[in-house]
């Protein structure tokens, strides 16, 4: 099988690849129809694989945390739009490797990773503030909050 991600030398910032992500209650994502939702981790569990690779866009600042974009296919990847003036956590079809390739960032698919102990944190650019999140509650969907540490997990294991 022909990885379409480049070699690790052709790469600034960061590189492609691909993790799991849980979050501190040991819920992981899980793709279900064309929605991300979170689950409790198990043997009968398949967790969504998380593509990352990095925004090349020089213009784009990292001082807030690593811009990356995200996407649980190649060709479906996480969005972030204004609907009814909130800001929503979306997949939307779109090659992972075609917004690495653009040179001016996607902010609308684009997130800063911060890492917080061995933790990560995922900011959305497009809707500075927000933050994926996760439920405490079991299925439901991932999505986004600027209401950091109260109800919603934003912090998550992502490991490769």
């Amino acid at each position: 099988v022909l990885c379409a991600f480049p070699p690790r030398h052709l790469v600034g910032m960061g590189r492609p690849g691909t993790f799991s992500i849980r979050d501190r209650q040991q819920m992981v994502w899980v793709l279900e129809g064309e929605s991300l939702i979170a689950v409790p981790s198990s043997k009968r569990v398949k967790p969504a694989t998380v593509f990352s690779v990095p925004c090349t866009d020089p213009d784009i600042s990292n001082e807030k945390g690593s811009p990356i974009y995200l996407g649980v296919k190649e060709d479906l990847c996480l969005f972030c739009a204004e609907i009814e003036g909130r800001p929503t956590l979306q997949l939307k079809k779109e090659s992972i490797m075609k917004l690495y390739q653009e040179k001016k960032a996607q902010k609308s698919f684009l997130f800063l990773r911060g890492i917080e102990g061995s933790t990560s944190s995922f900011q959305s650019v497009a809707c500075l503030g927000w933050f994926i999140a996760t439920s405490s509650q079991v299925g439901q969907p991932v999505t986004l909050t600027n209401d950091r540490g109260k109800t919603y997990n934003t912090n998550f294991y992502f490991s490769s």
